[in-house]
Formats: C-alpha cells, sequence, structure tokens
C-alpha cells in the first residue's frame, strides 16, 4: 500500500475501459450521490486497484470487482482514500484475475463553491437566487466528482445517466437518448461517448434558454445561457458553425461528435473549457449584446470560441500523453484560433494583433525563473501554475515560427496526417515533429528541442560592418543578466525593401552574412530589419547606426506595422534590461508620433504606463515633462479618431478609441477629463445615451471619473458602484471593475479592494479590482496581508491565487520590497504558487535595478525637456 504514495502517476496495472456513471446532484442541500461501474482491464497481476479519488466519501459496501468470465465476486478486504494523494487504493485478499472485469463503486460528494469539479454555481430568476451544477474537471478534478483514472492517457468511454428536478435543463457531451419524468425528477440518460479523457467529461444542471443553428453537414449547434439572455448567444453561435467548418477542411478530419453545445456560466475560473461536444464559458467569453457590448468583447468572444473549437480536434480527439505536453493542446489551439478568426473576420488584422501574445510570452520567458514549454509535472497540485504564457504564447508563437518557416501548405498536410494517425488516443511533442519532419524533409525535432527542452530565448545582436552584418546570438534576460542558452534560430531580414527579404538559419554563436548587393553608395542609409513581421521568437538588438536608421524608416512609414511594433517592443525589452539607456527608448517613442495601427498604438500604450510608473520611482521630478512628452505623442491619433463613432468606421478603430483616450485621462490631460466628466452625467441620466458608447464606457469614461476620486469628493466613485449594481451585463460589471482601481486616492483603493471580496463580486472577477495605480502599491500589499487567509480559503486550491500574487508583488521596485515579501511567505508558501511568486519577486528585482540605472542616466532630464516641448 505505501508503494502508492507520493507517486505522481498512478500504476498501469489496471486500465479503464468504459465507466457507466449515475449521478444525482441535490441543488439546494449542494450534495450529490453516486454509482460508477468501470469496465477495467487487469493487465498485469495484482492484488490492488489504485484509482483517484478526492473529497468523496465512498461507500466500503458498495465496493466489488466482477471478472468477466466468472461468476466470482471480489470484494475488498480495505477501502483507503489518500487524501494527500487524491488516490483510491483497493486491497484485495488474493490476485486478481487477468483480463475484463466491472468494477463498482458508490460514492457522495459536496457541490463545492470553489469553480473545480463537480461545483455550484448562482443565478437569478425572476429575482429569486438560484444554484445551477456545473463541472470543471481539467486539470485534475474529475476525481472530485467520481473515482476515476484521472490521467490524460487513460481514455475510456462515458456512459452518462443524470437524476436531476424534472423542470431544469441537464447537459452532457453527448446527445440525450431518453428522459424518463418521475414526479419531481426526471432521469436523462445520454448516448456513449467515443473514448476521451477524464478532465474533457462534462455535465451541466440548471435554467436555460438557447439559440441552435446547424453546419453545412448537420451538426447540431447551441449556445445556452441564463433564461431572457439567449439573443446575447447569436454572434458566438455564427462564429461556431463557421470555425466548425473551416477545422473540418483545415484538418481534413470531421468534426467527431453529433453535437456541439456551448453554454454560459456565471461562475467561471478560467476564460473557457473545451469539454468534449459541451463547451463551458465564462459569460463574457460568450456572450455579447449589440448594444452594450464593446468591439473588444466581440473579438474575445470569437478568438475564444474558435480556440475551444480547435481543441475538439487538438487536444480532444488526439490528447496529449501527460500534462509535459500540456503546451501542444494550448499553444496549438490559440495559434489555430487566429487562423480561424482572420479566416472569417479578415478585416480584423488578427495577425498583427497575434504579437500581443508573443510579447507576453516573451516577457515571461525572459525570467530567469521560467520554464521549458514541456516541464517535468511531478504531481497534480504542479499543473495549475503551467497553464500562463509559457505554454499559451510561447507555444503558440513558436508553432507560427516553425509554420512560417516550413511554408502553410506543408504544414497543413503534416498536421493531417498528424490529426489522422493519433485520433482517439494520445500523442507526445515529439509525434507532431516527426510528422511535420516527414512533410517537410526539414530536421524539425533538431530544430524545434532547442526551443521547447530549454527555457527562455535569443537576443540577436546585429551590426553593419565592412558590407556585412554581423550577427551574435546569446540568451536573454529581463534581468540583463547573461545566460548560456542556444538556439537554432530562423533569421530573416529586409534591406531597404520588402522585395528583398533573406533568410538562413542561425546555427552558431555568431555568423556573417554578405550583403555587398544591398550595401551599394546609393543606398547606404537603407535600413535592414531582421526578424521580418515578427515570426521568429527571439528579440533584435541593433548596433547605433541600424537602430538611427530604422528610426528614419518608422517616422517615414517605410516599415509594416508588424515591424514597427517588434523595434518598439524590442527596445522597451532592452532597455528594462539596462542594455539600452532610457533616452534611447524614448526618442524611438518619438517616432511613432503620428502612428495610427491599433496594435502598435496599444502596445505604445502599454509602455508609456511601464515606463512612466518606473520613471516615477527613478526621478520623480520629471514625470510632468514624461508626461506632457507622452501626451504630445497620442494627440494626433486621439485628434484623428475623436470621441465619437464615424459612419461605417473600422473594429480596430473602435478599439482603439478607447485605448487613446484612457491613456490621456491617466496622463492627467485635462481636456479629455473635463469631456469623458461631462459624458459621464449624461450617461448617468440616460444609460442608452449616444455620448458614451460601450468601446469608450469604461477605458475613456470610468477611468478618467476614478483619476479626479478622493476620500472627501467620492461622487464619481459612488456612481459607478451605481451603474455596477444596476446592471447584469457581466462585461459591464468588468469594465467598472477594472476602472475603480486606477484611482490615486489610497482611501479610495482600501474601499475598492475591501468591495473586490465582497458577496457583490463573484469570485473568478476580483483580480479585475488589483490592476491598483502606483500610489495605491502599499495599500494593496498591506489588504494582501491581512486578507491573505480568505483569499487562501476562497482560491487556494485553483490557479485563481497566482493572480493575486502576480498582481500584488510584481509593481514594486524595490529591493527592501523583496526582503519584505520574502519573510511573509516564509512559512507561507506551497506548491501552487512557488513558481509564481518567485517570478513575481524577480520583476521586482528587475524593476529595481531598472530604477537605479535611470537614476544614474547622465543628461536624461534636459533630454526629457527637449523632447517634451519639441515643435514637430
Amino acid at each position: 500500500m505505501e508503494n502508492f504514495k507520493g507517486q505522481p502517476r498512478l500504476p498501469k496495472f489496471a486500465v479503464p475501459k468504459r465507466y457507466d456513471l449515475q449521478l444525482k446532484p441535490d441543488l439546494s442541500a449542494c450534495k450529490f450521490a453516486g454509482s460508477v461501474s468501470i469496465d477495467v482491464d487487469i493487465v498485469a497481476e495484482t492484488r490492488f486497484i489504485v484509482l483517484n479519488a478526492a473529497e468523496l466519501s465512498i461507500n466500503p459496501g458498495s465496493v466489488s470487482f466482477s471478472p468477466r468470465n466468472s461468476s466470482k465476486v471480489f470484494d475488498p478486504k480495505k477501502v483507503e482514500l489518500v487524501e494527500e494523494d487524491e488516490i483510491l487504493v483497493l486491497d484485495f485478499a488474493e490476485a486478481l484475475p487477468l483480463g475484463l472485469g466491472v468494477l463498482a463503486i458508490g460514492f457522495e460528494g459536496i457541490l463545492n463553491d470553489r469553480m473545480k469539479g463537480f461545483y455550484r454555481s448562482t443565478y437569478e430568476h425572476n429575482g429569486e437566487k438560484k444554484n445551477m451544477a456545473v463541472t470543471q474537471f481539467e486539470p485534475a478534478d474529475a476525481r472530485r466528482s467520481f473515482p476515476c483514472w484521472d490521467e490524460p492517457s487513460f481514455k475510456a468511454k462515458f456512459k452518462i445517466t443524470l437524476d436531476v428536478p424534472s423542470e431544469l435543463v441537464a447537459l452532457s457531451n453527448m446527445p440525450v437518448i431518453e428522459e424518463k419524468v418521475n414526479g419531481p425528477l426526471k432521469t436523462v440518460s445520454y448516448q456513449e461517448s467515443p473514448i476521451m479523457s477524464t478532465y474533457l467529461v462534462a455535465y451541466v444542471v440548471g435554467l436555460f434558454d438557447y439559440v441552435e443553428d446547424h453546419t453545412s453537414d448537420g451538426i447540431k449547434v447551441r449556445v445556452y445561457c441564463q433564461v431572457g439572455k439567449a439573443n446575447q448567444g447569436e454572434f458566438a453561435l455564427k462564429v461556431a458553425v463557421r470555425t466548425l467548418e473551416l477545422y473540418k477542411d483545415y484538418f481534413a478530419v470531421p468534426y467527431p461528435l453529433p453535437k456541439l453545445d456551448m453554454i454560459a456560466i456565471p461562475d467561471f475560473a478560467a476564460g473557457a473549457m473545451e469539454n468534449y461536444g459541451l463547451v463551458t464559458y465564462r459569460e463574457t467569453a460568450l456572450l455579447y449584446d449589440e448594444q452594450h457590448s464593446a468591439a473588444a468583447n466581440k473579438q474575445r468572444v470569437a478568438t475564444v470560441v474558435a480556440h475551444e473549437l480547435a481543441h475538439q480536434w487538438f487536444g480532444n480527439l488526439v490528447t496529449m500523453e501527460w500534462w509535459t505536453h500540456l503546451w501542444l493542446n494550448e499553444g496549438f489551439a490559440t495559434w489555430v484560433s487566429y487562423l480561424a478568426t482572420d479566416s472569417i473576420f479578415p478585416e480584423w488584422r488578427i495577425w498583427t494583433q497575434f504579437l500581443d501574445e508573443l510579447t507576453d510570452g516573451l516577457r515571461l520567458d525572459g525570467l530567469a525563473e521560467s520554464h521549458p514549454i514541456e516541464v517535468e509535472i511531478n504531481h497534480a497540485a504542479e499543473i495549475d501554475e503551467i497553464f500562463d504564457a509559457i505554454s499559451y504564447r510561447k507555444g503558440a508563437s513558436v508553432i507560427r515560427m516553425l509554420q512560417s518557416y516550413l511554408g502553410a501548405e506543408c504544414f497543413q498536410r503534416s498536421l493531417a496526417s498528424y490529426i489522422k494517425k493519433h485520433a482517439y488516443s494520445n500523442a507526445k511533442t515529439e509525434d507532431l515533429w516527426a510528422a511535420l519532419e516527414e512533410g517537410s524533409g526539414e530536421p524539425v525535432t533538431k530544430l524545434m528541442n532547442t526551443w521547447t527542452k530549454q527555457k527562455g530565448y535569443p537576443v540577436v545582436s546585429v551590426k553593419f560592418k565592412d558590407q556585412k552584418l554581423e550577427f551574435e546570438q546569446s540568451q536573454f534576460f529581463s534581468s540583463g543578466s547573461l545566460g548560456d542558452g542556444q538556439w537554432i534560430v530562423p533569421i530573416t531580414f529586409c534591406c531597404g525593401s520588402y522585395d528583398k527579404k533573406k533568410s538562413f538559419l542561425l546555427q552558431t554563436k555568431s555568423e556573417n552574412y554578405d550583403v555587398k548587393e544591398f550595401a551599394s553608395d546609393s543606398n547606404k542609409s537603407a535600413w535592414i530589419k531582421l526578424n521580418v513581421d515578427q515570426t521568429g521568437f527571439y528579440r533584435v538588438k541593433y548596433d547605433e547606426e541600424l537602430a538611427a536608421r530604422l528610426r528614419y524608416a518608422i517616422e517615414n512609414k517605410y516599415l509594416t506595422p508588424t515591424d514597427r511594433f517588434g523595434i518598439l517592443d524590442d527596445s522597451f525589452a532592452l532597455c528594462m534590461a539596462r542594455q539600452l539607456p532610457l533616452t534611447s527608448l524614448l526618442t524611438l517613442m518619438g517616432a511613432y508620433r503620428e502612428e495610427l495601427d491599433y496594435t502598435v498604438l496599444s502596445n505604445l500604450i502599454s509602455i508609456t504606463y511601464k515606463v512612466g510608473r518606473i520613471a516615477a520611482d527613478a526621478r520623480p521630478e520629471l514625470m510632468d515633462n514624461i508626461n506632457q512628452f507622452f501626451i504630445n505623442i497620442f494627440q494626433y491619433s486621439a485628434e484623428k479618431l475623436g470621441w465619437d463613432a464615424t459612419q461605417g468606421e473600422s473594429h480596430l478603430d473602435s478599439m482603439l478609441r478607447g485605448e487613446i483616450l484612457t491613456a490621456l485621462a491617466m496622463l492627467g490631460h485635462k481636456e479629455t477629463l473635463s469631456e469623458a466628466s461631462r459624458r459621464f452625467d449624461a450617461f448617468l441620466k440616460d444609460r442608452n445615451t449616444p455620448l458614451l458608447p460601450p468601446d469608450t464606457r469604461k477605458v475613456a469614461a470610468y477611468v478618467a471619473v476614478m483619476q479626479t476620486v478622493t476620500s472627501s469628493n467620492r461622487a464619481g466613485f459612488d456612481s459607478l458602484l451605481k451603474v455596477y449594481r444596476e446592471t447584469d451585463l457581466s462585461q459591464e460589471k468588468i469594465r467598472i471593475l477594472g476602472s475603480l482601481p486606477s484611482c490615486p486616492d489610497q482611501g479610495i483603493i482600501s474601499e475598492v479592494l475591501k468591495f473586490s471580496l465582497s458577496p457583490e463580486v463573484r469570485s473568478q472577477d476580483a483580480m479585475y479590482a488589483l490592476a491598483v495605480s502606483k500610489e495605491g502599491r502599499e495599500v494593496a500589499w498591506t489588504w494582501f496581508k491581512e486578507n491573505w487567509d480568505l483569499i487562501l480559503k476562497t482560491y487556494g486550491s485553483g490557479f485563481l491565487i497566482t493572480r493575486f500574487v502576480s498582481a500584488v508583488v510584481s509593481p514594486f521596485a524595490s529591493f527592501e520590497k523583496v526582503k519584505e515579501v520574502e519573510e511573509f511567505f516564509a512559512n507561507r508558501s506551497m506548491p501552487s504558487i512557488a513558481r509564481t511568486l518567485k517570478q513575481s519577486l524577480e520583476r521586482v528585482n528587475i524593476n529595481a535595478n531598472w530604477v537605479k540605472s535611470i537614476q544614474a542616466e547622465q543628461n536624461l532630464g534636459e533630454a526629457i525637456q527637449e523632447l517634451a516641448y519639441r515643435k514637430y
């Protein structure tokens, strides 16, 4: 028995083939009863059966094993639930016969309120609060609903039956085959599923409306939501039908199930979950209200739906063998969701926006405390932490890099053969590389192992000397320290024109490339841009002359938006790593004064926030000039866009308007603040006023209102809370929650944080209130320490707790704070936050060193004064 404790994986001597699961949830008492009969293949001699179970009470008298070809029934002599390892060990008096048999277990459990396992969510119907029962089993929580082999490689078929109140809707992965009503209860039976992993099993019981459509090949698609909100499911329904048809062609395999349901759940920890045939979503990721949702909400719904539906093939049909290969699921689904969204909405220019994914991956992977894409998992408690920007965003970025290197057609062909080969089974990263290698004839495994098996990425330094380009790679760290990683880097570059693109693989530390043909006398000032269109997962550092040429090319609009984005983002990262002075970064930012592209401007805005915070810590006396300089940068685009949408304007302009106006409000631009206040007053009188549509509502008006709120002048704050309490649209609630903490007043920040943990805010939404102003950092840290026990109790068993740690700790910029945080967590750390805590402290150290280097920078004040008052 002791042999089974403390092990990361279940023993393999018994393998499940089919589950017959019956559950009876009691929504008012918040508990459930159940029984399961599992067809098990005993493949090696044993007297034990070991499977997963957690937070269940097992009825020992109900447990038995009946071999297929024998009338003998084996009852265990001992039934032990080992809670710390979440395993159920059944010890029989004698060895079990090899071959098939049926394991029967009766059990009971709690419908918890922690958004994992089989849990309860609340909703209002006709003014009355009600419970619904929902599942969230990824990564390892099916074991909280029924005893099972809760690992992705133990695929089996599932036959599910639910006993539920007769007036409620009960959904599962497969279509209903029979409903028997028996007074106040009904028994709902579902078709048997194809083989799948336990983490994809799902069932939901509650009161719902739905909208319905069919794909061209007859798949029934429905979007379920709270009663009265059905029209908000129409947009997601359209996207789902088109996406299923698109993937059927792209993967060359039809959607494997007879129906697809998508459902909006009020309390939901992640954005969405790809359960086979029954995809669950946060309301904000599935519902879209023509009247009250912003363009950014519409785009989020489309990309999340496309991401979850990609999983129906990549994840559900072909499943990773173990969580080490999680990135295969998530990185791939992230990448392909852009492919689908771009096909359906080409006018959104979504591949340019993909750069936000790339940047998030690069930012996390620039830390010493990052992890490889393929990361060893030794305990279920460690899995939650790898649902991060490495698995999703770096994963998606290296797939994009590889697709760009191999070519789109070859990539698609190879992928289709990978899916056919591994359908209804499990695969490892190596299996995907093998398929791509076979299809392309390129050394994919050798190339990609450098990107998935080691953490980090290179910065490629480039110099122009004697008509040659000199390339050198070294590992990039945001801390500025040196690393010894080495990669096979697909280098692309253009000289003076996009017609002249060159590419090669940089396989050594350094290499020279002859560019005589580009370096004629007439072309001496031509720009040279590496990593064309930012398809590679690396940073570029140019020598001073090349950097100046690129600045000139940006000012004269010679470069594509993706390349303008890349130059800016790399320069910001190099400045943070103290490899580029702040003066150089600010001078480059000045070249973007006439920028109008949404993605480039959006990144420029987020960089101004970060630079503003760090400069305020380093040189507070320069802040007026720095803010004035930033205002100058954004005024051109703000004037072009104005406050009011024009007839037929683009989706991207709608998204940009709110971000630009918010930036000006945060920078204290007086005209923006007073116009926001005027429009907000009109909105309070009439919630449908055309003066404040959803695109400018949060970002521009709500944030602007909070800039002027103080403890003694709190009318704006109270008005926003009133709007929050009156709306039933999740997106509107989140717009408000995300605006409140931008207030500079510490007393108000304290109230906002207190409000975030109140019953008025759903647990999953509290983190929106953590994005506090720089004046609120200390308040947030004090609040966090005082409320740690409550935060731990509410969020301690899922990945959301990592968001609290990261949001509260990371913004600091002093070595003293590192010590203070370390002391607080000395006896409070735990496996599920260990990595996040180290990453957050590393960020504080990086900030502190950056502050020191800015303080030491010569002539910074004069340079900023000149930039702030330059006449263009």
